[in-house]
């Protein structure tokens, strides 16, 4: 038999992560999915400001078909959905057309200031005044 000598086999050297690397990748992570959260989570607002725009318009709208049909402008919102004036032919509006994208009930006078009626939503705050989401939205 021939001699053999045995080299001792070197220990593979352990592969893998420190429990510091493991954590600081975490709060990158973290880090970038918060960031793309409110960059997501804030085009929400400008959408509602838009639809509420949209919808204070067509709310206006109606108020005009109820004045053609009857001759006289809605003494509140609440007549768009029933009414009994005289050639009210509605309902022109649903109730659930009556609030705003944040839930918050469309203001109307009548006279306005300077126009038959004013038309607004109070925006995200539903305070009057504001700015950014929480500005007033205003029929113009």
């Amino acid at each position: 038999m021939r001699n053999r000598q045995f080299r001792p086999v070197p220990h593979a050297s352990q592969g893998g992560f420190s429990l510091i690397e493991i954590i600081l990748v975490v709060v990158l992570i973290g880090g970038i999915v918060a960031f793309a959260a409110t960059r997501i989570l804030g085009g929400g607002d400008r959408a509602k400001v838009n639809l509420a725009k949209a919808q204070v318009q067509t709310l206006a709208e109606k108020v005009g078909q109820f004045q053609q049909d009857t001759g006289s402008l809605p003494g509140s919102l609440d007549d768009l959905v029933k009414s009994s004036a005289t050639g009210w032919l509605g309902p022109y509006a649903k109730q659930s057309e009556l609030k705003d994208p944040w839930n918050h009930p469309y203001t109307y006078a009548m006279p306005g200031e300077g126009k038959p009626f004013d038309l607004a939503s109070l925006g995200a705050d539903g305070q009057a005044g504001g700015d950014s989401v929480n500005a007033d939205i205003k029929y113009e």
